[in-house]
C-alpha cells in the first residue's frame, strides 16, 4: 500500500518526529491553497496549529481529507462545521502541555509583580553599575487570584499558587464538583475581589471579548491580568486604555489579538511583561505535542479509535 499523503501547514511536527518522514509523503504548504500543488491537494491528513488552525477554503481544498492533526490545544482556529459536515475527523494535543503552560502562566504573575523585566533593563543598560535608582516591585506573594478557566491548565495553575496565595477563587460555565476553590458565577465579581486575573479559558465565539473594559474597571488599579489563553478573550483596546491610563496595574500577555503583532502601546511598558505565543514552547513539551500529533495519524492511518479526538 502506498503512503498516505499529508499536507503540512506545521513543519515542527515533522522536525521533531524524524520517523514521519518514513511513514507519509509530506507535502509542506503555505497558507494560501492557491499555491498548493496538486501532490498536496491529494493529502488525506493536515496537520496544522492552533493558530494556524484549517480555514474553510484550506479543508476545500483537500477532496481526500481524512484527518485533521493540530499541534496544539486550542482549536478555535479550525473549521469544525466543514469539518463535520465531510465526516473529517480533528485531534489535537491535550494534556501534554498542561504543565508547561502553567508554569508561565505563575511566571508571568510573579515577573509583573517583581517588575522583572525593569530590572533586567536596569541591569543590562548599566543603571545597577551607575547606581541608578529603580523602583521597588510589589510582592506575588500573599495575594487573591482568579482564574477564569478552571480545565486541565486552570487547575495546574490553581495546584502551582496555592501555596503562595492567599485565596483562590474562579469562574466558569459552572460550579465543579469536588474542588475546594471558591466558585464566582460572575467574572466582573470576581475580578473586583482578586489581585491577579489568570486567563485561561479557550478561545471560542462565546469567549471573544469575556474579559471586557468593566472587568478591567473591577480588577482596577492594584490589579494584574494575566493572559495565556487566546489572545481575542481580552478586549484589547480595553486593555492598553486600561494601562496607558493607570486604571490597571499590569499584565502578563503571551497571547494578542493580531499575532505577532502587539500594540506599540505595551512595548515600552514597564509593567507589562510580554512572551510570542510560547507557553508550551519547551523541548519536552513540544516534543511530546509532536508525538502526538504522529500517534493520532498512526492510529487513524490503521483503523484504531483517535488517541486525543476533537470531532
Amino acid at each position: 500500500m502506498s503512503q498516505p499523503d499529508i499536507a503540512v501547514l506545521e513543519p515542527s511536527v515533522a522536525a521533531l518526529v524524524p520517523g514521519l518522514a518514513d511513514a507519509y509523503r509530506l507535502h509542506p504548504v503555505s497558507s494560501d491553497p492557491a499555491t498548493w500543488p496538486a501532490a498536496a491537494r491529494s493529502a488525506r491528513a493536515l496537520v496544522t496549529s492552533g493558530g494556524r488552525g484549517a480555514t474553510t477554503a484550506q479543508i476545500e481544498a483537500l477532496p481526500s481529507l481524512e484527518i485533521i492533526a493540530i499541534n496544539g490545544v486550542g482549536y478555535d482556529a479550525v473549521d469544525l462545521d466543514a469539518a463535520r459536515r465531510r465526516g473529517i475527523r480533528v485531534t489535537n494535543t491535550p494534556d501534554v502541555l498542561t504543565n508547561d503552560v502553567a508554569d508561565l502562566a505563575i511566571a508571568l504573575m510573579t515577573a509583573v509583580f517583581r517588575r522583572t523585566y525593569a530590572a533586567e533593563r536596569y541591569v543590562r543598560d548599566g543603571g545597577w553599575a551607575s547606581g541608578a535608582s529603580i523602583p521597588l516591585g510589589r510582592s506575588a506573594s500573599g495575594r487573591h487570584l482568579g482564574i477564569l478557566g478552571l480545565g486541565r491548565i486552570g487547575k495546574a495553575i490553581a495546584a502551582r499558587a496555592a501555596p503562595m496565595m492567599a485565596s483562590i477563587s474562579y469562574t466558569g460555565r459552572h460550579a465543579q464538583p469536588g474542588v475546594d476553590y471558591s466558585f464566582v458565577p460572575s467574572l466582573r465579581d470576581l475580578a473586583a475581589r482578586v489581585s491577579v486575573l489568570i486567563v485561561v479559558v479557550p478561545g471560542a465565539a462565546d469567549t471573544a471579548g469575556l474579559v471586557d473594559a468593566a472587568v478591567l474597571e473591577a480588577l482596577g488599579p492594584d490589579g494584574v491580568l494575566v493572559n495565556i489563553a487566546r489572545g481575542n478573550v481580552v478586549d484589547e483596546t480595553a486593555l492598553v486604555s486600561a494601562l496607558v491610563e493607570g486604571r490597571l496595574g499590569g499584565a502578563g500577555l503571551d497571547v494578542f489579538m493580531d499575532e505577532p503583532n502587539v500594540p506599540s502601546a505595551l512595548l515600552g511598558m514597564d509593567n507589562v511583561v510580554l512572551q510570542p505565543h510560547r507557553g508550551s514552547a519547551t523541548t519536552e513539551t513540544r516534543t511530546a505535542m509532536a508525538r502526538l500529533v504522529a500517534d493520532n495519524l498512526a492510529a487513524h492511518f490503521a483503523g484504531r479509535a483517535l488517541l486525543t479526538p476533537v470531532v
